[in-house]
């Protein structure tokens, strides 16, 4: 079988497809900056992706991941009023490597070294709308069920 995940960020829907047929959508929230691929803009990259990496199979939903490490805390309200502007990424991780050199790979647009993910977020952060700030969040829920469906290597194609 043959998989691959297309993220539409006009739409901000995430799909996952296995040989052509749509097996999975969910709602997500892509930058707030919009697209782009430079180091430092906050903005999603667009093209050829790879998942580089799965981090996080076995942690609890609301794990608190820093620098892809678990830092310990369970995500909850009260620990989110204690750090209030914190960018939380939860749950599970697929850490994105971009496929085209010079536009997501490499150099100052290196997908992969602009640490973008798909990633598990609190559950009060609005999905179908921008707000990230590069990264593509997930419903912790969401997150889980593809984490699941897709192996390291599996195709990304963000447009």
């Amino acid at each position: 079988m043959t998989s691959r995940i297309e993220i539409d960020l006009e739409s901000q829907r995430l799909a996952l497809l296995v040989d052509e047929r749509r097996v999975l959508e969910y709602s997500v929230s892509t930058a707030r900056n919009g697209p782009g691929e430079r180091k430092g803009s906050n903005c999603t990259p667009r093209g050829a992706h790879v998942v580089r990496a799965k981090i996080g199979r076995a942690a609890p939903v609301n794990t608190v991941f820093v620098g892809r490490r678990p830092t310990g805390e369970i995500f909850s309200p009260a620990l989110a009023a204690g750090f209030p502007g914190r960018d939380w990424i939860l749950t599970r991780i697929l850490w994105l490597s971009g496929c085209e050199p010079g536009k997501n790979r490499l150099g100052e647009v290196d997908t992969m070294r602009r640490y973008i993910y798909i990633h598990g977020s609190p559950d009060t952060v609005p999905m179908g709308v921008p707000g990230s700030i590069g990264c593509v969040r997930m419903r912790n829920a969401d997150i889980v069920e593809l984490f699941d469906r897709v192996e390291p290597g599996v195709p990304v194609l963000i447009g």
